[in-house]
């Protein structure tokens, strides 16, 4: 069963503007993190204790949302993960903006994180299965590269208007893509298997099988270097150019603005290069590398004032832009009655291995520093995703109208 190309077009949009959301909203406390603190009543060296604390929270939603979301795409379709986490995250963020003390925040954090977990799995699934095998790297290239950039509109609404204004742009945006969402049709691909007689979203199924466990992890380790970079390199940059001695203050809303920006470019770049070199995994190890790169620039020869910070921060973004590249690998490893839950659970369980990585970077630190902290954690998580990438499958072009069998 084919989609018509009008359909298509509308489920990349959707998808794309949906992804836009989904980051706006992500990224919003990384933005507003030090005005909402403060607002609050915390600040000094609290701000980076209770920050991170929100952030696990938010991360750990995420992780348990992933499983959620993903399980019901592969039971009940892609299109009502996509209503449903929209609805969620979207309530949840409008809410943020009357929080008035950390326990609700903390709450609410944690419930967008579930609410965030659904969006782009179940958009990179339906775009993967509804576009022709050797152009679909083009639809998940526009939804990633779209939907980064609101991150960048979410760093410059924080700077246009107060912390809990920006929260409420977040909901109401999320409300009126929910109501665009009514046309968008659901993947023929699934439609094809709905009523067979096979196990779909079977999360334990990635566990039952040695063959698929092993292409399971290493779909998730691959991605590891991009959340350190995102939620301890970046979130935090005002503490790592004061330990740098960067001789300007440095505003973490505008670290993540410019990180956005090379991610927006990055994409662009990665999608267009695995057309081109018709692989997904060449890119993957490219990008890999390049971030081996720009981190250690940014902790070793940082030092040259504002301008060059946040240069830095923008080529961190663009050596991380392998994102739409690597979920869409994920995608194209399983079959139709588990991709959505792969495709949905492997971006969040690297957003949540933000959680282990920021605890453990933080108990290193309390001992050597945050630089000597950041160096370790950082070499070690570019090798574990090197590692993967170079053992991983190439799926560039693979016939996606398949089963995963028990």
């Amino acid at each position: 069963m084919k989609t018509d190309s009008k359909n298509i077009k509308a489920i990349i949009i959707i998808a794309a503007l949906g992804y836009f959301v989904d980051i706006y909203d992500l990224i919003l406390f990384g933005v507003v993190r030090k005005p909402s603190l403060t607002s609050l009543g915390i600040t000094g060296e609290m701000q980076l204790s209770v920050g991170v604390q929100l952030l696990n929270w938010q991360m750990s939603g995420m992780l348990l949302g992933g499983i959620l979301w993903g399980i019901l795409g592969d039971r009940k379709g892609r299109i009502s993960v996509l209503f449903g986490s929209i609805f969620l995250y979207s309530a949840a963020n409008f809410a943020n903006g009357f929080v008035t003390g950390i326990p609700a925040y903390a709450v609410l954090r944690f419930a967008a994180g579930v609410g965030l977990a659904g969006e782009l799995g179940a958009g990179i699934t339906l775009v993967s299965e509804v576009m022709p095998k050797e152009t679909r790297g083009w639809g998940t290239t526009i939804v990633a590269t779209v939907g980064l950039a609101g991150a960048v509109v979410a760093a410059l609404v924080a700077k246009e208007f107060e912390w809990r204004t920006a929260y409420l742009v977040g909901g109401g945006m999320g409300i009126v893509l929910l109501i665009l969402r009514i046309s968008v049709y659901e993947s023929g691909m699934y439609s094809s298997i709905k009523n067979m007689n096979v196990s779909k979203g079977n999360f334990f199924m990635l566990f039952n099988n040695s063959r698929r466990f092993y292409k399971f992890t290493k779909c998730i380790l691959i991605g590891l270097p991009t959340w350190f970079v995102v939620g301890v390199l970046i979130t935090f940059s005002d503490k790592f150019a004061e330990a740098l001695n960067v001789n300007s203050a440095i505003n973490p809303a505008q670290s993540i603005m410019y990180t956005y920006i090379g991610l927006i470019a990055g994409d662009l770049v990665s999608g267009y290069l695995s057309q081109l070199m018709r692989s997904r995994k060449k890119v993957i190890i490219i990008f890999i590398i390049m971030n081996l790169i720009f981190i250690s620039v940014y902790l070793f020869l940082n030092k040259y004032g504002e301008t060059f910070f946040y240069f830095i921060c923008g080529m961190l973004g663009v050596a991380n832009g392998y994102w739409a590249v690597f979920v869409t690998n994920a995608s194209e490893q399983f079959g139709t009655n588990l991709r959505a839950t792969v495709t949905t659970t492997t971006p969040n369980f690297i957003r949540g291995t933000t959680v282990p990585i920021t605890l453990t970077f933080q108990f290193i630190s309390s001992y050597l520093g945050i630089i000597t902290a950041a160096i370790i954690v950082g070499v070690v998580l570019i090798s574990i995703a090197l590692t993967a990438a170079l053992k991983t499958e190439e799926t560039f072009g693979k016939d996606l109208d398949y089963v995963e069998v028990t």
